[in-house]
């Protein structure tokens, strides 16, 4: 007999069992984004320190028509990852004076985000039709494949970058899959530069991404009835110039001991030890335009700020 517990149990489950059992210990970085995560995310981007949203949303602001009319019309878009589709107004207007109508899929395994998503399109864009899809993306991309005619995938704020290379190409590749001759991915991607500058981007002054990363202790803590004690630990972000990232950590400050209650496990901590929570990949355009080729796509053009900090690239679906 299958108890009750068992048939509750999340299915991220196995996937955090395995990764506090390992050496060194890790945790799953999609479990920062539930609701409250993705509200800590928000405020993140609003930081002065995080300069990703601002400069991309400005190379949006700049170059939106060029965009546009090197995707070409008419298209509905798909954004991967929305959010609360915060930069996204900008492309949809400039996508609306092109065509009489423009149909907007936001993506995200967040339904809070998604809700906000759509009453801001909503306020900004009276002419889009919004369809909000929830949707873990380890389900795969088979919602692509419903959505009729020409199609622009938009994954932006260089999340692409939280995958490790041969992750990111497969997931990639398996969003193509998805898609047919004409219809085209822009990516959003932060390039490499001084660490001067990225640390502070994931380690803010103010305290809300210390906040945010252990909001995924907060959330072991509600739904495997775990009992981490979060002034126990500290968040750490680092710079790898060898791994060509950014390094996410949670650190323990002191031996201790912690429960997952529901699969019964019991993890032990030593001084210093820590649980690697996430990555940020940073890009050189020769990294972009190889990662796309190897994913099935062929870059058509590439938009910077004028520091060269972030890129959005315009790939188009490759036939095999």
């Amino acid at each position: 007999m299958i108890s009750r517990a068992a048939v509750a149990l999340p299915a991220y489950t196995e996937e955090v069992v395995h990764g506090l059992t390992s050496r060194p210990k890790t945790l799953p970085c999609k479990l920062l984004y539930d609701d409250h995560g993705s509200q800590l995310f928000e405020e993140i981007t609003r930081l002065p320190e995080y300069y990703l949203t601002r400069t991309e949303l400005g190379i949006l602001q700049d170059y939106a028509r060029n965009i546009v009319q090197a995707a070409g019309s008419p298209v509905s878009i798909v954004e991967l990852g929305a959010g609360t589709a915060t930069k996204t107004g900008t492309l949809l207007r400039a996508f609306a004076r092109r065509q009489m109508r423009v149909k907007y899929f936001p993506v995200d395994i967040s339904s809070g985000a998604l809700g906000d998503a759509k009453e801001r399109i909503k306020e900004e864009c009276a002419k889009v039709i919004i369809h909000p899809v929830v949707a873990d993306f380890g389900d795969g991309f088979h919602f692509l494949r419903e959505i009729p005619g020409r199609k622009v995938v938009l994954y932006l704020g260089s999340s692409i970058g939280n995958f490790e290379w041969n992750d990111a190409t497969a997931m990639l590749r398996r969003v193509r899959d998805q898609l047919t001759d004409g219809d085209a991915l822009l990516l959003g991607t932060d390039m490499v530069k001084a660490p001067e500058i990225l640390v502070p981007a994931y380690d803010d002054a103010q305290g809300v991404t210390e906040e945010f990363s252990k909001n995924i202790l907060v959330r072991l803590n509600r739904e495997l009835d775990a009992n981490f004690d979060l002034d126990s630990f500290r968040h750490i972000a680092e710079w790898s110039p060898s791994q060509s990232r950014m390094e996410i950590f949670l650190q323990s400050l002191w031996p201790q001991t912690a429960t997952l209650r529901t699969p019964r496990l019991t993890i032990q901590f030593r001084q210093g030890e820590r649980i690697h929570t996430e990555n940020s990949h940073k890009y050189t355009l020769e990294m972009i335009e190889r990662m796309l080729c190897v994913s099935g796509f062929k870059l058509e053009n590439t938009w910077f700020d004028a520091q060269k900090w972030f890129a959005l690239n315009l790939a188009r679906v490759q036939a095999d």
